[in-house]
């Protein structure tokens, strides 16, 4: 069958819908359903062949929801909401998917205090916990070490207070990104962090600049959103605060590239990428083959969800930064054969760093090329410092074009 069969079958739109009442309800309410219906069944035993003929149905409907709706509200500045789209469908695809190929019913072994165990309420758990903490399915799993207080009360003002401070510097680190070139990043068609009318130093000081600040901004972005589902999850839902550990172990203080991305970044998608990507290829190629599958799974999810935003990314953009952090992961565990130690203090975080910026500008590259800078929220636009922003980032680059 065609893609152009494929999508007359699943009835997708010629061309992309706005979402609204109508469309939530026809597009993406079957996906949430038989979501649920897969994490229920992946908790219940005995259900294997339940699993199997329900996958096919929620990937389906996974792939309707993607190719149909247009979650920009008509505002080209509101794309990143198609980016969030496009993960999540993702997830859900390749999560039920894991679920199916199972052959025992998954076990979670951490739950709210004095709460009785519940088939409902540990798929809501499953659907919704990414990193799987609390499951037998999640082994290896670093989790942060909580400094909050453990009390609902305080626990959830210390989100409250979180999730404002992130949304500042998110804010703030976007305008700051979209100043150095407000022509291209400031629209969706995008732009190159590289300015080849700067000498060759002072170019790359400019878009490793540019690559840190969007790094933190990434980092306030996610932090923030996981600050902002806490607050319901513990208010409302009753979720104990053990439930929801810390998302980053501060990783500006990674010794080496392993401790980076194994330890230190967030954890959310650690599980799919090894499922998808690990897995696969480690059975052919060994454990080599298994950190490049899980970095170049990595590299997938990112284009997939850049591609629709201005249809002009390319895929090698990302491959290749994300393959080289898998490079130097190895070269690290190449170093600790030939050595006997681990890379790690003072020098081990100067490569580390190195390593993540040198490769980064590429990856961040390829995000302002999709035209990812363009796109912004709420969060931006009020951002109280923003004209002080402006003005301190342009004066600055304007200084850098001098030399």
């Amino acid at each position: 069958m065609s893609f152009t069969a494929l999508r007359n079958v699943l009835g997708v739109p010629s061309t992309p819908i706005l979402i609204d009442p109508t469309s939530f309800v026809s597009y993406v309410l079957p996906v949430l359903l038989f979501y649920l219906v897969v994490a229920v069944l992946a908790v219940t035993p005995h259900t294997h062949s339940l699993r199997v003929m329900s996958w096919p149905v929620a990937a389906l409907l996974a792939l309707r929801a993607a190719l149909s709706l247009d979650l920009s509200l008509g505002k080209a500045e509101r794309s990143f909401f198609n980016f969030e789209l496009v993960v999540s469908i993702f997830l859900i695809a390749t999560r039920t998917l894991e679920w199916t190929l199972a052959k025992e019913s998954l076990k979670r072994h951490i739950r709210p205090a004095n709460s009785t165990p519940s088939v409902v309420m540990d798929a809501l758990d499953l659907a919704t916990n990414l990193r799987g903490y609390g499951w037998d399915w999640s082994k290896g799993l670093h989790v942060p070490r909580e400094t909050r207080p453990l009390t609902r009360t305080r626990f959830v003002a210390c989100a409250v207070l979180s999730a404002g401070r992130h949304a500042f510097i998110c804010g703030t680190l976007h305008r700051a990104v979209q100043s150095f070139s407000p022509d291209a990043f400031c629209t969706l068609h995008g732009g190159s962090i590289f300015d080849d009318t700067l000498p060759f130093f002072i170019r790359y000081l400019r878009s490793s600049i540019i690559t840190t600040f969007w790094s933190l901004r990434v980092y306030s972005a996610l932090q923030m959103k996981y600050d902002l589902c806490i607050i319901p999850a513990v208010l409302i839902l009753r979720q104990d605060p053990v439930q929801w550990p810390p998302l980053f172990d501060a990783p500006w203080f990674a010794t080496s590239v392993n401790d980076f991305w194994g330890r230190r970044w967030h954890q959310r998608f650690r599980q799919t990428f090894i499922f998808v990507g690990g897995h696969p290829l480690s059975f052919v190629f060994g454990r080599v083959g298994g950190i490049f599958g899980a970095f170049c799974v990595s590299a997938v999810l990112q284009h997939i969800a850049l591609a629709p935003l201005t249809g002009q990314a390319e895929f090698w953009r990302m491959l290749i930064p994300f393959g080289m952090m898998a490079v130097g992961a190895l070269t690290e565990r190449t170093f600790l054969r030939l050595t006997g130690r681990k890379v790690g203090g003072v020098m081990g975080w100067v490569w580390a760093m190195t390593w993540l910026i040198l490769w980064g500008n590429l990856m961040i590259d390829a995000w302002a090329r999709g035209g990812i800078f363009g796109c912004s929220s709420i969060i931006d636009s009020v951002t109280p410092v923003r004209v002080l922003v402006e003005r301190s980032v342009m004066a600055f680059d304007a200084w850098l074009h001098t030399f």
